[in-house]
C-alpha cells in the first residue's frame, strides 16, 4: 500500500519502516502507534526493543506481541519468538528510533513548534496543544517525553492529518537539547524561563540559560523565537539566537517594551482573567490554571499561535478550557466529615522559582472559615552546592504568601526549617512515606494545601494520603507493573 493510500490512522507499514530504518523487514504490518515500553503496549502498535544500561528490550518483545504489537524492530531475534512473527531487523534499535523520528518530520506537512525551559515546558506544550486543536488537528507529545529517546518517539508517533506538531525538549546537560533540535526542526522556538533548576550540573545559571538556547540550532529558517522578556538572561538569549541567524525574535512577559505584554492578570479561584498586548492588538481571555506564573506563559502561547498561523480568536476562547493537570498544578476538592479541603497537586517537580510561582498562587487563594493555607514541600533536587542556601531563601516567601502551616520533606529541606517562624513550622519527616502515614490527622475542613518537591523526593504517597481522605471515593491500591 502506498503511503499516500494509508489511512490517517496507519502510521507506519513494513515498506515506509524498512526505507527509514535500512533494516530489513519479514513479514507485513500496519503499525497504529510506536511503543517502546511492553508494559503500556496497545494493539496495533509497533514495538521498538531498545537497550539500555539497566534493561534490553528484547527481553520483552515476546510480551509485546502478546499486548497486541503488530511488528518489532530487533536487533536480533529473541529465542522464544514465534517464526512468524513479524520483525524488522536493524543495527541499532536507538539509529532506529531517531531514524523513524526523522523520516515522521520529513513526511509531515504540519508545522512544528517546540518548547524549552527550566519550569513551566509541559504546562505550555499542552496550553499549545489543546489552543492549537481548535483550529485544526493537532498532535503533541505526551507527558515529558522530552529526551534522547522521548523526541525521536514523540516524532515517529506523529499522525498523518497533523496540521500542527508540538514537542517538548528538555536536558540536564548541555549539549543534549541541540540534536533534538535539529531532529524536530520547529519553526517556533518557546524558551519558558531560565533559572537554577538541574543546577548541579552546570557552573552557573547562565550556562543554562546557554544550554536552553541550544533549541535555537534546530529552528527552520525564518522561524520564530519567543523569549522571557523578565528573565535576567533575556539578553544573552537574543545574542545565541542571533549567532544562529534567527532573524524572528518575539518577547513576552510584563516588561512595558514587550511584544507580548500582560497588561493585568486577576487570579481567581478557578484560574486567570488576563488582558494582553499581543503585538499591537489588545486581547483579553480566560483560563483555568490560576497564577500569574500560568498568565505570563500564556502569552508565549498567543504568540506560537499566531506565528503558526492559527485561528486566534479560537485560541482565546480554548484557552477558557486549559487547565492545570495531575502533578502541575492540578486541584481537587476532598470531601470530609466535616465538610472538605482543597488540594493543589504540585507533586511532579520542584525547582526554586516554581516553588515560588506556587507559593505565590497559594498566597491568592483565600481558605473558608477556620481553614489554613498549607504548604507540604520535599527537597529541591540538582541544585548543586548552592542547595542548602536556595532552600533557605525560601522562608521569605512563605512568610509573604502568610502560609499558616508548613510540613518540610527531605534532607535539604531542613536547611529551610530552620529559617522559618516556630509557629509555622509544622512538621519535617526524613522522607515522604513517614509524613504520609501522619498528614491525615493533621488536615482539617477548608484548608488549601499545596503538595510540591522534586520528582525524586517523591511526593505522591503523600498526595495519594491526601486523596484517601475523601470519603466519597474507594481507592484500591494499585498493583505495580514490574519489567519493560
Amino acid at each position: 500500500m502506498s503511503a499516500l493510500a494509508m489511512k490517517n490512522d496507519v502510521l507506519w507499514n513494513e515498506a515506509e519502516a524498512t526505507i527509514a530504518t535500512r533494516g530489513a523487514a519479514s513479514g507485513t504490518f500496519e503499525a497504529t502507534g510506536v511503543s517502546i515500553d511492553s508494559r503500556t503496549v496497545e494493539p496495533g502498535d509497533l514495538f521498538v526493543a531498545l537497550k539500555g544500561p539497566n534493561f534490553d528490550g528484547h527481553a520483552f518483545v515476546t510480551r509485546a506481541f502478546a499486548a497486541g504489537a503488530c511488528a518489532a524492530i530487533v536487533s536480533e531475534r529473541p529465542a522464544d519468538l514465534p517464526e512468524a512473527a513479524p520483525l524488522l531487523l536493524v543495527k541499532d534499535t536507538m539509529a532506529a528510533l531517531w531514524d523513524l523520528g526523522r523520516a515522521a518530520r520529513a513526511r509531515s506537512a504540519a508545522r512544528f513548534g517546540a518548547v524549552t525551559g527550566s519550569v513551566g515546558k509541559t504546562s505550555t506544550k499542552e496550553a499549545l496543544r489543546q489552543v492549537l486543536a481548535a483550529s485544526a488537528p493537532t498532535y503533541a507529545s505526551t507527558g515529558n517525553l522530552n529526551n534522547h529517546w522521548g523526541a525521536p518517539l514523540s516524532l515517529a508517533r506523529v499522525t498523518r492529518d497533523a496540521v500542527y506538531g508540538i514537542f517538548e525538549l528538555g536536558m540536564n546537560h548541555a549539549g543534549e537539547i541541540s540534536p533534538l533540535s535539529k531532529l524536530v526542526r520547529p519553526e517556533v522556538a518557546i524558551i519558558t524561563t531560565i533559572d537554577a533548576a538541574h543546577l548541579e550540573f552546570f557552573k552557573s545559571v547562565a550556562e543554562i540559560a546557554d544550554a536552553k538556547a541550544e533549541i535555537f540550532d534546530g529552528l527552520e529558517e525564518s522561524g520564530t523565537a519567543l523569549l522571557p522578556a523578565d528573565n535576567m538572561h533575556f539578553s544573552r538569549l537574543v545574542e545565541r539566537a542571533r549567532a544562529r541567524h534567527v532573524d524572528n525574535i518575539l518577547s513576552f512577559g510584563r516588561a512595558v517594551d514587550a511584544d507580548i505584554r500582560l497588561i493585568a492578570c486577576e487570579v481567581v479561584e478557578d484560574g486567570n482573567w488576563i488582558e494582553a498586548d499581543l503585538l499591537g492588538d489588545r486581547v483579553t481571555y480566560r483560563t483555568r490554571a490560576p497564577g500569574h506564573h500560568h498568565a505570563i506563559n500564556s502569552l508565549a502561547v498567543l504568540g506560537a499561535v499566531r506565528a503558526l498561523g492559527a485561528d486566534l480568536d479560537k485560541a482565546l476562547t480554548a484557552f477558557a478550557q486549559v487547565e492545570p493537570f495531575k502533578g502541575r498544578g492540578k486541584r481537587e476538592s476532598i470531601a470530609l466529615a466535616d465538610g472538605s479541603l482543597t488540594l493543589i497537586d504540585e507533586s511532579y517537580n520542584a525547582s526554586p522559582v516554581a516553588v515560588r510561582a506556587a507559593l505565590n498562587l497559594l498566597g491568592n487563594l483565600t481558605p473558608g472559615t477556620g481553614g489554613r493555607r498549607v504548604a507540604i514541600l520535599g527537597d529541591m533536587r540538582e541544585l548543586g552546592p548552592q542547595s542548602g542556601a536556595l532552600h533557605q531563601a525560601l522562608a521569605p516567601d512563605l512568610i509573604a504568601a502568610g502560609i499558616e502551616q508548613v510540613f518540610l520533606v527531605g534532607p535539604f529541606m531542613r536547611e529551610l526549617e530552620s529559617q522559618l517562624p516556630s509557629a509555622m513550622r509544622a512538621g519535617h519527616a526524613a522522607q515522604a512515606e513517614e509524613l504520609s502515614t501522619v498528614i491525615g490527622g493533621k488536615l482539617r475542613a477548608n484548608d488549601i494545601v499545596l503538595v510540591k518537591g522534586s520528582l525524586g523526593t517523591n511526593m505522591a504517597p503523600i498526595v495519594a494520603a491526601i486523596r484517601a481522605l475523601d470519603i466519597t471515593q474507594a481507592v484500591a491500591p494499585k498493583r505495580a507493573a514490574n519489567g519493560h
